[in-house]
């Protein structure tokens, strides 16, 4: 029997080796970037003939048909870097028209396993393609019904948190572009409920205080700075600071708000700080402006009756000026330490503009170079100001359920989406514990316990696999390696609540009990090969067993696996993604078969051998498995009893273990035991086990024995 052995698994070896190379030859190869976002431009507006990138923002790309402009196109990952299932995010190449709505999308990069060697790409195109005719600002989840408040896309099986990933980034990148294009309302309209000064509290303190603290801010604009602003524009040479005076401040800005008492009373006085609450009516602001230097924020330019054209507030995207009924002169300041000020000024911001104190809010500064007679140059300097949290308070805002869930990020959401399987895993997990903490007792009753065992098998396969998708696999350990190595991020693996669940309880079982549970217990596909086993015993089919000389190296071939996908993967991920295709689960049990004939004949054909020879794949060529055997060896307990006449003189449960993980010498290696108790069923029936069969004929001697006069007496007849 043993050469016929060793022929097969080269049988099974020769197709894992065509099946990979069919699968690195078929695997969907990133689009060349440029050549994809132009098809999907030109799906989308056939007649553009020029695309040119937008200036402030070059992300953005401005599409015209001749002078006409028809839309915007960009890439995603310009924008929003939310990371998929793989851990890295995806690219998209979306395209807006002139009226804020999605014209045409299309995924042109990703590492997500499922997609890579199992869900075809136009799956994941028909998904994406449910986007075009959606508003930038539309709420979209994946799943359930629409409403008025959203739009429900279809999912895409298998690969549900993928495509979540897919419409948190279509949908949020398009509000992002849309708003930034005038197309849509920001996201910062959606404004907090407006803040409120706090102005019982009033404590002394000086400039550098004031400064250090934050209440007063500061921009220093040197000359060589302005200078270097204006490179690549016309003004470009014009008034050049000479190179020894590149350092001389052009200006040097400071500003405050002034209705906190602390930092008005302290830079106006307690006199001024009165005049000017007095002259401030409700909903209106006050903060001082000062600076020194050889630029002038007011301007020479000014005039009565006109506009401070040389700094403006913005706040929450919008901008307002000052106009000369805004400002007051400020000529007297009191703060300990404060430095002397060429300009110095009140400007009050009027009830009309909305103005949130504790928001934070940009004082711009517009420096101007004049290119010609009419013609001139402007830059824009940013000075932003945030209030100090201990001067305002803000009432926490009034959401609805569907509004606090949309904040949460991605992770949460999942969550929240997939309560019924977190529910129904974690009472099934429950359920295992009490079997695994009460063995001793279930086992004794070896009919009870082999339908217990059969039903969580069901149990496992059917809801933990083909329902919740619950299959761990290889890639998730070597994709954890990887973060450790590239960066760790909790969202990567928080992303998907039943595989985040299960390695959590994985990692806790190794502990206790070693790989054993998992393979046995949770595992989908290798609950699908011992179900499918355990009715072709029914049926009569002849096992096989392989000799142990034969089954102890065989054990080596998923060691080896495992090496060999963590050396790829430390050069590419995508290629261990691939390769780990020697594992069936996602043909199995993620994608039910349905698949291209290559992978389903190599999953057909592994569970047609465990027909005659239990979970061959699992003890043989698993690298998941290997995975979990290494940490095997740091379990706490030994809970699978055994006595001193197991392996000499008896051997029972040598022969009945049907994954052949105890020696001939009568120990366990626990590093190949699959938990199926069936060795503990026969450690406790004392009608199967040999030494509990002798002690139990003993102990009927000893009953017949003379002192008992009721009964006949036994006499060696020679």
């Amino acid at each position: 029997m043993e050469p016929s052995v060793t022929a097969f698994f080269r049988f099974v070896l020769l197709v894992f080796t065509s099946i990979t190379a069919v699968s690195l030859s078929a695997a969907p190869v990133s689009d060349y970037q440029p050549v994809a976002a132009r098809q999907v431009i030109q799906k989308a507006f056939p007649s553009v003939t020029t695309v040119v990138p937008r200036e402030g923002n070059r992300a953005i790309q401005e599409l015209y048909a001749g002078e006409e402009l028809k839309g915007y196109a960009y890439q995603s990952l310009d924008f929003v870097q939310t990371p998929a299932y793989s851990g890295k995010p995806l690219n998209i190449v979306v395209v807006l028209d002139i009226d804020g709505s999605i014209v045409n999308t299309r995924v042109i990069e990703h590492h997500e396993p499922i997609l890579l060697v199992g869900i075809p790409e136009s799956k994941l195109h028909e998904f994406t393609d449910q986007y075009v005719g959606l508003a930038a600002d539309q709420r979209v989840t994946v799943g359930g019904k629409s409403s008025e408040h959203k739009v429900a896309v279809d999912g895409l099986s298998g690969a549900t948190v993928t495509v979540m990933v897919v419409n948190e980034v279509i949908m949020k990148s398009a509000h992002r572009v849309g708003a930034e294009l005038g197309l849509v309302e920001s996201l910062s309209d959606a404004r907090p409920p407006r803040a409120t000064i706090q102005a019982e509290n009033f404590q002394d303190k000086s400039w550098q205080t004031l400064l250090g603290e934050g209440s007063v801010r500061r921009l220093k604009l040197t000359r060589g700075q302005a200078d270097d602003a204006f490179k690549g524009t016309a003004a470009e040479g014009i008034k050049t600071t000479p190179q020894k005076q590149r350092g001389k401040p052009l200006i040097d800005l400071y500003t405050a708000y002034l209705d906190v008492p602390t930092i008005g009373r302290n830079l106006l006085g307690e006199s001024q700080f009165q005049w000017l609450n007095s002259e401030l009516k409700e909903g209106e602001h006050a903060i001082a402006v000062m600076a020194s230097g050889e630029y002038s924020f007011k301007g020479s330019g000014y005039v009565r009756g006109g506009i401070f054209d040389r700094i403006q507030i913005r706040q929450f995207g919008d901008t307002f000026n000052f106009r000369d009924l805004d400002f007051y002169r400020l000529s007297d300041v009191y703060a300990e330490g404060m430095p002397e000020f060429s300009e110095m000024a009140i400007f009050i911001i009027r009830q009309q503009y909305n103005f949130d104190p504790g928001t934070e809010w940009t004082l711009e500064l517009t420096v101007k170079r004049q290119t010609g007679p009419l013609d001139s140059e402007f830059q824009v300097f940013p000075l932003t100001y945030q209030l100090p949290e201990q001067y305002y308070t803000r009432p926490e805002p009034v959401l609805s359920e569907e509004e606090m869930l949309a904040d949460q990020p991605m992770w949460v959401q999942v969550w929240y989406q997939r309560e019924f399987q977190i529910v129904v895993l974690g009472i099934g997990i429950g359920v295992l514990l009490f079997i695994l903490f009460f063995q001793d007792w279930l086992v004794k009753k070896p009919k009870m316990m082999r339908w217990i065992r059969h039903a969580f098998l069901t149990y496992t396969l059917i809801f933990i696999g083909w329902y919740a998708m619950g299959q761990l696999s290889i890639v998730n350990v070597l994709t954890f390696v990887n973060s450790l190595i590239s960066g760790f991020s909790w969202n990567t693996f928080l992303i998907d609540p039943v595989i985040f669940i299960l390695w959590a309880v994985v990692a806790g079982i190794i502990l206790l009990w070693g790989r054993a549970v998992y393979c046995g217990w949770l595992c989908p596909f290798g609950a699908l090969q011992e179900l499918l086993n355990e009715i072709a015993r029914k049926f009569k089919v002849p096992q096989y067993t392989v000799p142990f000389p034969v089954h102890e190296r065989l054990w080596a071939i998923k060691y080896i696996i495992l090496l060999v996908l963590f050396g790829v993967s430390l050069d590419s991920m995508a290629t261990a993604e691939r390769l780990a295709e020697v594992e069936p689960f996602k043909t199995a049990i993620t994608l039910k078969f349905d698949r291209s004939w290559p992978f389903v004949t190599y999953a057909v054909l592994l569970l047609v051998v465990n027909l005659f020879t239990r979970k061959v794949f699992c003890r043989y060529l698993c690298p998941l498995g290997a995975a979990l055997a290494l940490p095997t060896k740091l379990r706490v307990f030994d809970w699978l009893k055994r006595r001193k006449e197991c392996g000499n003189p008896c051997r029972l449960c040598d022969h009945e273990c049907e994954v052949q993980a105890i020696h001939p010498d009568g120990h366990i290696n626990y590093m190949e035991c699959h938990y199926c108790l069936d060795c503990q069923m026969t450690y406790f029936d004392d009608h199967k086990c040999p030494p509990l069969i002798v002690k139990r004929r003993g102990k009927r001697r000893g009953h017949n024995a003379p002192g008992h006069p009721e009964e006949i007496p036994v006499v060696q007849v020679t």
